[in-house]
């Protein structure tokens, strides 16, 4: 459990950032709506929505020659190697020289919180007025800076358009643009998930011998279903097939068609219901473990047979998920396969901004086209890091090489799975055109609580429940309509 304690930081930040959207769905006809409602602060200078050319010039506006390049972001984790990719610097040694201003005209400020705590630092640093340049956005409330021309540059300025990004996953497109669809933020990884799972328990239990054949026996939340009911009678009641209710939702979510929020109005409609039942079913059967995420529970069930599988994002892999294996020789470990799931997902992420009081935007372009744009970069600090990229075909092309990420990683799969390549998959059919409102963090977590503690824990009404839910999201939201 060592592994995990170290990675809890960036964990529960990460849990908070795939909260903040509502789903990966079809687009909807409602959306146009919400996507008007998601204006906050500034008034966009694009005057049309459209394709933007890439002038590959700096805006006159943006200034250069400042003395220092500053990048904020709340931990070490990711810029550092970022900025080693870009100037050809060691990654070995790169944390340690940033922390002691030793690499020249480049300073990164690490705030050392969780994600959800890097805003009020960035809030202080405008208000303070201090030296800005580049900084990172997490999903959970990266709208309040796309949103706000004060705050976030349009790229167009630093002469970086569509050609630029023509490659990038359209799901991490939509949530690096404004509410009139100006590109703000871009990231350079996709956090495409898939459902892991003991190969071993599905020959045994489900006589699933291949990743395709336990594909076809989840491939939707009926047959995801019928599986844990399966495995919980052929275990004897021993084997959930499903980590957490959490983890479920993080998945299930991206199955919404329609925006949470609509004309100011909470949106409730049948995909509430029908998650609700379908983690009720789960829940009463054995089929999902009654455990939290984040927990020592949650990461043991993995190793002692109380648990089958885990919905995991690409970031996960090396983290929770090893941990479940018990580590490198763990006693599950080298025993895992995973399959796309019953729902393509998404779960975490962090996009890259820019202050518009830079004055050094020529360096900000430069660093955002190294970490975002240059597929050779990219392919580099794919394998370097390692990273699932933000970029279609170098990914593509990196696992039809069998590319070996991380062997730690790689080696927790049998029969020498490319894991990524069930990922991509899942990254390519990802939605969220017209399904994003500034709501989504607060509205699904909300949601999450009141199924979990209402209508499974507490055998509550789905009347009551909704009751629950609606009273919270009034408290967490105020000023959007709740009937």
């Amino acid at each position: 459990m060592n592994t995990l304690k170290k990675t809890l930081a960036l964990v529960a930040t990460l849990a908070m950032a795939a909260t903040a959207f509502a789903s990966c769905g079809d687009d909807n006809s409602s959306s146009s709506s919400s996507k008007k409602e998601e204006k906050t602060t500034g008034a966009s200078e694009a005057t049309t929505v459209g394709e933007e050319a890439s002038s590959g010039e700096l805006d006159a506006s943006v200034k250069t020659g400042g003395d220092t390049f500053t990048v904020a972001a709340w931990n070490a984790d990711d810029v550092p190697a970022l900025i080693a990719q870009w100037k050809g610097l060691s990654m070995d040694t790169i944390k340690d020289d940033l922390a002691d201003d030793k690499v020249d005209g480049i300073h990164f400020i690490s705030f050392g919180v969780g994600g959800g705590d890097a805003s009020e630092r960035y809030d202080q640093l405008f208000n303070d007025g201090g030296d800005l340049d580049v900084y990172f956005c997490e999903a959970d409330w990266a709208l309040k800076y796309i949103n706000d021309d004060t705050k976030t540059l349009a790229l167009s300025k630093l002469g970086l358009g569509d050609s630029d990004f023509a490659n990038i996953y359209k799901y991490t497109d939509e949530i690096g643009k404004d509410s009139n669809g100006v590109r703000k933020g871009v990231s350079w990884q996709a956090a495409a998930g898939g459902f892991a799972y003991r190969a071993d328990l599905a020959k045994d239990y489900l006589d699933a011998a291949t990743p395709a054949d336990m594909q076809a026996k989840v491939a939707d939340w009926s047959k995801f279903v019928e599986a844990a009911k399966t495995v919980q009678t052929k275990s004897n009641g021993k084997t959930a097939l499903a980590d957490t209710v959490g983890g479920m939702w993080q998945a299930f979510a991206c199955g919404r068609t329609q925006p949470w929020v609509v004309d100011n109005k909470l949106v409730i409609d049948d995909f509430c219901k029908n998650f609700a039942d379908t983690a009720k079913e789960l829940w009463d059967c054995g089929g999902v473990t009654k455990n939290s995420q984040w927990t020592d529970e949650w990461t043991a069930a993995g190793s002692n047979d109380a648990c089958m599988g885990y919905f995991v994002s690409t970031w996960g892999f090396g983290g929770f998920f090893l941990d479940a294996a018990g580590g490198e020789g763990g006693a599950t470990y080298g025993k895992w396969n995973v399959c796309q799931g019953p729902q393509a997902f998404f779960w975490g992420g962090t996009w890259i901004v820019v202050n518009p009081a830079t004055d050094n935007g020529d360096l900000a372009r430069d660093f955002i086209i190294s970490a975002t744009s240059d597929e050779a970069q990219m392919s580099a600090y794919a394998k370097a890091k390692p990273e699932y990229v933000n970029n279609t075909k170098v990914m593509d092309d990196l696992i039809a090489a069998n590319t070996v990420f991380n062997e730690k990683i790689s080696g927790n799969f049998a029969d020498n799975q490319n894991y990524f390549a069930e990922l991509a998959n899942n990254a390519k059919t990802i939605n969220f055109n017209g399904l994003i409102t500034p709501y989504d963090a607060a509205v699904k977590g909300e949601f999450l609580n009141a199924v979990t503690d209402d209508y499974l824990k507490g055998g509550k009404s789905w009347e009551d429940t909704l009751v629950t839910f609606k009273k919270k999201v009034v408290e967490a939201v105020p000023g959007i309509t709740v009937e």
